[in-house]
């Protein structure tokens, strides 16, 4: 069971931004910029491409509710994406806050954001989604 199973069942806390019967979204906790989220599916698939066409289709439309969500919180130029699928074998979508290419670079140091800044985020990102 991965670390994202665990996370939708409830298992591990995580900073939760949306969800609906299929998908779950929750700010990373290395982030690389401020609004780092990832979103996936809760059934448990390694590879992104192991996924149907619908699913794999269901989960990038909401990918696109959560990156709107984001943008109208975070200030900046547009929502970056990236699915690298080697550091977790759960299927994640990231989606990264950008003003420039740079900030997507998975090398670089991360942010640091307090708990409390967490919840505030992830709070403000939510009611944006659901509204």
């Amino acid at each position: 069971m991965s670390i994202f199973t665990r996370i939708v069942q409830g298992e591990i806390p995580s900073y939760k931004i949306a969800e609906d019967d299929r998908f779950y979204a929750f700010l990373d906790i290395n982030p690389m910029q401020r609004g780092h989220t990832l979103v996936i599916p809760k059934r448990e698939v390694d590879y992104l491409f192991d996924l149907s066409e619908e699913e794999l289709g269901a989960l990038f439309i909401f990918a696109r509710r959560v990156a709107l969500a984001i943008q109208q919180v975070v200030p900046c130029k547009r929502i970056g994406v990236a699915v690298l699928g080697m550091e977790v074998p759960h299927t994640h979508v990231h989606l990264v806050p950008l003003n420039r290419e740079r900030d997507i670079d998975f090398s670089k140091s991360k942010c640091t954001l307090t708990p409390e800044e967490f919840t505030q985020l992830s709070a403000e990102i939510s009611n944006v989604f659901y509204q």
